[in-house]
């Protein structure tokens, strides 16, 4: 974990989220804190993850979801060396 990341205003932001119970308040909670542009490249990234879990290739992510190849490496990256948390999620939502 990111020293710099750990913060007790970043604690009480998950906090906060982890106090959702449904997409409906996600949705009430999310469009008050991001804007439309931050949420949107938030899902991207996780598409682009998504995407590039199936073993799809830039140029098919790029087209599918109108990522830049920079924000596909990066998150090829974060899927690579980072700290797993996107496999955690995946393995959690695919379970259901």
């Amino acid at each position: 974990m990111n020293k710099k990341l750990k913060t007790d205003a970043v604690d009480y932001l998950f906090d906060a989220i982890l106090s959702l119970k449904n997409r409906d308040e996600c949705y009430s909670f999310f469009e008050d804190l991001c804007t439309v542009n931050e949420l949107l490249s938030l899902s991207q990234r996780f598409e682009v993850a998504a995407m590039l879990k199936s073993h799809k290739t830039y140029l098919e992510i790029a087209d599918k979801t109108g990522a830049s190849t920079a924000t596909i490496s990066r998150v090829n990256r974060s899927l690579n060396y980072g700290n797993d948390g996107y496999d955690l999620v995946f393995d959690r939502i695919t379970q259901k």
